[in-house]
């Protein structure tokens, strides 16, 4: 039985009296919380002062109307803490975003190269036996070209082209050739660390601005550093 509705004709009467004398409330679905609870409230004592007094509202009905009340009440309590983290976390991103600038991340992507080493993260084929690293400008011509041992994990480049001259400040990109015995098995880019110069949200997102002018997501990062390590 709806706790609401079960009142005598003059309670729902006073009742309806009392939200019509309310603007903007609907006791509907449709209302905002924090009205309804003022609204379920006033109905509450409508209800009280015009009940039949030969036929008062059954306790049980009191209680579960209080229940009710009870529930409502603690939902705009929750929806309030609710509001309050989201005012804690939108805080949260600014520092996270500021802890980004000026990091080193691994990521897919061309390199500014400025003098300072470049660290390269190479990806190999499965049954690879030997493999090349391959640095190219920003043109698409090759600069160099060395052998790897399969399965080293991290390779520094140190800005010297195939003649051992160093190359000059500009955005460079790495690649890896595996091969078993001489056949090619693949060739593709692989990750190294590019300073992030810049962090903004756009779209719900963390979105970050590479060395080289690149954008991409914060989750396609695959790891960060200091640029002193």
């Amino acid at each position: 039985m709806d706790p609401v509705t079960s009142t005598t004709p003059q309670a729902r009467s006073a009742a309806a009296q009392s939200s019509e004398q309310q603007p903007g409330v609907d006791l509907g679905g449709g209302t905002n919380i924090s009205s309804d609870f003022d609204t379920f409230l006033r109905m509450l004592t409508v209800q009280v002062q015009n009940q039949d007094p030969l036929n008062p509202v059954d306790a049980t009905d009191y209680a579960t109307q209080l229940a009710t009340f009870s529930g409502v009440e603690q939902q705009v309590l929750t929806n309030d803490l609710l509001t309050g983290l989201q005012d804690l976390l939108g805080g949260g991103s600014l520092q996270q975003m500021g802890g980004f600038v000026g990091m080193e991340g691994l990521v897919n992507a061309p390199v500014r190269y400025d003098g300072t080493p470049i660290a390269v993260r190479p990806d190999y084929a499965p049954n690879a036996d030997s493999a090349a690293l391959l640095v190219r400008d920003e043109k698409g011509t090759l600069v160099q070209r060395f052998g790897l041992e399969v399965g080293e994990e991290a390779v520094l480049w140190t800005g010297l082209d195939e003649t051992g001259t160093p190359v000059p400040a500009g955005t460079y990109t790495f690649q890896v050739e595996s091969y078993e015995g001489s056949r090619l098995l693949n060739s593709q880019l692989v990750p190294a660390y590019s300073r992030i110069e810049e962090a903004r949200r756009e779209n719900g997102a963390i979105v970050l601005r590479m060395s080289d002018g690149t954008e991409l997501p914060a989750d396609e990062v695959g790891g960060l550093r200091s640029p002193a390590a």
